[in-house]
């Protein structure tokens, strides 16, 4: 009879992690971006943030998913748009308030995109 194998731990990139946390990985922390980071430890970043990680996605700087989501547009309506770099919250919200003309043509232009797609189903 043989022996179970001991289970493998399996780490991963800090960039990977990062992705996977909705955060860009230059706005983390220099101790969390030269680090292995297990699965485990993944789990628990998610269920329970460590401040740094609530304050970037309270804050940002955010992602370029989670501009779109927020300003409701696509990710390719954002390059339309101009916007290449991480964006704050306080930014995001500022860019609603303004309503430049490209950020309503690409809000009316995802709007139709879902309706199409509900159409579909």
């Amino acid at each position: 009879m043989t022996s179970p194998k001991p289970k493998t731990i399996q780490t991963m990139k800090p960039s990977t992690v990062a992705k996977k946390l909705g955060v860009p990985l230059l706005a983390t922390p220099a101790e969390f971006q030269a680090s292995v980071i297990s699965r485990d430890e993944l789990k628990e970043l998610q269920s329970t943030p460590p401040a740094w990680l609530a304050d970037l996605r309270r804050d940002g700087p955010h992602t370029k998913q989670v501009i779109a989501a927020k300003l409701k547009v696509s990710i390719a309506g954002l390059l339309r748009g101009g916007i290449t770099v991480p964006l704050t919250t306080a930014e995001i919200d500022a860019l609603k308030a303004e309503k430049p003309e490209w950020l309503e043509r690409e809000q009316a232009l995802q709007a139709e995109a879902r309706k199409a797609a509900l159409r579909l189903k």
